[in-house]
């Protein structure tokens, strides 16, 4: 019997011919299995067993802050971990291989960087979209006056669009060190967000032209920020 534990941020490849006998029980903390296109597959918890034998899964990996603890069973005389350290199970004798974090931790750190240069060009042509149709808006008849007679500046909304748009690269930047799933929990998130956004110009008191541009000023820098920051999430280090 062995145990295997995955510290913060490591990762293990699964090796068919090593691990084909291997039966594994989550003892701590929670792992998640990824598929053979790396994508991230179903997160395991505590007591979850489970067989890595034709499953298509490529490595275990950890992308929480506690670190798991795998049991891994096999039959005597059989390897389970790529360190060829055996164990005979009829002893019931125990060894724990702690995995080296280093792969898992040097690719995150590129991934945030990653992350924070895509979303910082995105939020540029955000902004750049956003006060340009502002400017065609306001060409069309859209006087962007609200309650007091207050109009909006065009400058006003550009600097109002990279708020929100950095908001948005905090949140993911948030997800990608946190969640198991960032680039589903950020798109949930981010079209939640976005509807919110929308209450405000329907309560603005302005005309119809200005409501309208309004409106659709919302929706242009989330069309340019979601799917680039949702791609960036998907993506994973090589």
């Amino acid at each position: 019997m062995q145990t295997l534990a995955l510290r913060a941020g490591a990762r293990i490849a699964v090796i068919a011919e090593e691990w084909h006998n291997a039966f594994c029980v989550v003892t701590r903390g929670r792992v998640q299995l990824e598929l053979r296109d790396g994508e991230p597959g179903p997160v395991l918890g505590h007591d979850a067993a489970f067989w890595l034998r034709g499953t298509g899964v490529r490595a275990l990996h950890n992308p929480y802050r506690r670190t798991a603890r795998v049991r891994i069973i096999t039959r005597p005389g059989s390897q389970a971990l790529p360190n060829d350290k055996r164990n005979d199970t009829n002893s019931m004798q125990e060894t724990t291989v702690v995995t080296d974090p280093g792969v898992g931790r040097s690719s995150h750190p590129h991934r945030l960087r990653r992350l924070v240069r895509t979303g910082f060009i995105a939020t540029l042509a955000a902004a750049a979209a956003t006060t340009g149709a502002a400017a065609l808006a306001r060409a069309a008849g859209a006087d962007f006056e609200v309650h007091g007679g207050e109009t909006i500046p065009l400058s006003g909304i550009a600097v109002v669009t990279g708020f929100f748009s950095a908001v948005g690269i905090v949140i993911a930047v948030a997800l990608l060190r946190l969640s198991a799933r960032p680039a589903e929990r950020f798109v949930w998130t981010a079209m939640s967000l976005t509807a919110i956004s929308l209450i405000p110009p329907l309560l603005s008191g302005a005309t119809t032209a200005t409501t309208t541009a309004l409106l659709g000023l919302h929706l242009v820098p989330a069309a340019v920020m979601i799917p680039t920051l949702t791609r960036s999430l998907g993506t994973r280090a090589g």
